[in-house]
């Protein structure tokens, strides 16, 4: 296996740690701020349809080509649609803001069957697994949800499960030391033994979280799916019922392959949630929609997204206002 010369790893983590030091120091701005500007594009198509628009059969097969193309999806798109041509029929709708807030109101209620908020256990230590495909920000992810458990006062460790890439210990370490944290991990040891020696720190530092850091991986790659499963025995070893979640990290760039994601890690992992980033100048925000309607027996939770690279712009993620951001509707805007 060929291996990253050090020099090249020491520059690596500079231009990483300047990376960090830009984006922890930008000024502050509202979550709802940051959740606008980051669907801007997805909230381009989807309001500027209903500006100055006849409600008519042209309006709604508009309407239909950009949920599609904000990658809602074609049966739920279909579904959204019939909903909404029966409310506008039955409530005498006319006006293309009271058409928006009811579709507003409409994708709000598919949104909320996958709001939970992340739980934290007063039995410690509460044991994270993170999974997910190679570029889908799980390291980064991963020190940004470490701030926001360190900010509720919780004291938080890293497992450095990721021991095929030559640079993620050095990422964990530089996300580890701005939220004042320790690491875990072993000079090319196996995902697992990691795992396990981490958990066993843990619970010997009466630490309240761990996170546990894994390779990406694609779907395809059957061998390192097959990985995960051990990873998990080996947290459940450690401590019986760990790991208590296993969150997959979607880049919400990829649309409809998201889909494809959570049904192959789900099926390798037995997820418990998701996090999906990079929707930020993305014009597919409506795959959240779609996630939340994959699995309707057993909706998977959305515990956070990401609209943006700042340490704060990883938040919980609320239905009603990603519904309004998608929409461009400000906040306290209610349909009579």
């Amino acid at each position: 296996m060929r291996t990253t010369p050090p020099a090249a790893l020491a520059v690596a983590k500079l231009a990483f740690e300047f990376f960090l030091t830009v984006f922890f120091i930008g000024l502050p701005m509202s979550f709802f701020s940051h959740l606008k500007q980051g669907l801007e594009r997805s909230r381009i198509q989807l309001a500027g349809l209903f500006s100055g628009a006849v409600i008519d059969e042209v309006f709604f097969e508009d309407l239909e080509e950009t949920l599609i193309a904000a990658d809602v999806g074609i049966r739920t798109t279909t579904d959204i649609l019939k909903r909404l041509r029966d409310i506008v029929k039955l409530q005498g709708l006319r006006t293309p803001e009271q058409v928006r807030l009811a579709l507003r109101d409409e994708i709000a209620a598919r949104l909320e069957t996958v709001e939970k908020t992340l739980r934290t256990d007063p039995n410690k230590p509460l044991v994270l697994m993170m999974v997910g495909v190679n570029g889908a920000g799980k390291t980064t992810s991963i020190g940004k949800i470490a701030k926001w458990f360190a900010s509720q006062g919780k004291t938080v460790l890293l497992a450095a499960g990721d021991t095929f890439r030559a640079a993620a210990r050095e990422q964990l370490d530089i996300w580890a030391e701005r939220n004042k944290i320790d690491v875990i991990a072993q000079t090319g040891g196996d995902p697992a033994a990691v795992a396990f020696d981490a958990i066993a720190a843990a619970r010997a530092r009466g630490t309240d979280v761990i996170i546990v850091d894994t390779a990406g991986r694609l779907p395809t790659q059957t061998h390192l799916m097959a990985e995960l499963s051990r990873v998990r025995h080996a947290a459940g070893k450690a401590l019986s019922g760990a790991p208590h979640e296993v969150i997959l990290v979607v880049d919400g760039t990829t649309g409809q392959n998201a889909l494809t994601q959570v049904t192959a890690f789900n099926q390798a992992a037995a997820l418990t949630g998701l996090i999906v980033t990079k929707l930020d100048g993305s014009a597919k925000g409506g795959v959240l929609v779609a996630i939340a309607e994959q699995n309707r027996q057993k909706p998977l939770p959305i515990y956070f997204i990401g609209v943006g690279e700042q340490i704060d712009d990883l938040q919980p993620f609320q239905a009603h206002s990603y519904a309004d951001a998608l929409l461009g509707i400000e906040r306290g805007e209610y349909r009579d």
